[in-house]
């Protein structure tokens, strides 16, 4: 029901924009999250937005390169991504909560998407 896309093979210093479609159910009211998972690293939360978009939270390994936006007419979160290092290399996952409390714990969340591979080289 969440489907991502967007991501790519770029070199550091690059942008890529990630986008998460839901199908099959309105995410309009839920809150949404990122998390990317590395090679031998646990899942790790990225960015999160309330179901409005009023609301945004970044991890600070990403904060002021990474933003997260929403379009809930067109049932899509996005992820813009800039001056991208090679530490950002990982599988990127989009996910739903339907009442969230601690945005960076992954067991909140009740739907995923299917990952997204990002790769930025030196």
């Amino acid at each position: 029901q969440l489907q991502a896309s967007g991501g790519g093979l770029v070199q550091a210093g690059g942008s890529l924009r990630l986008s998460c479609a839901a199908s099959g159910r309105t995410f309009s009211s839920y809150a949404m999250g990122w998390f990317r998972q590395a090679p031998g690293k646990e899942r790790e939360f990225v960015a999160g937005i309330s179901w409005s978009g009023s609301s945004t939270y970044y991890a600070d390994s990403v904060k002021g390169r990474f933003t997260i936006s929403r379009d809930n007419a067109k049932n899509t979160v996005y992820l813009q991504m800039n001056s991208l290092k090679p530490e950002d290399t990982a599988v990127y996952y989009c996910a739903a909560s339907s009442y969230i409390r601690i945005w960076y714990n992954p067991l909140e969340y009740g739907y995923w998407g299917q990952g997204t591979q990002v790769t930025v080289s030196s």
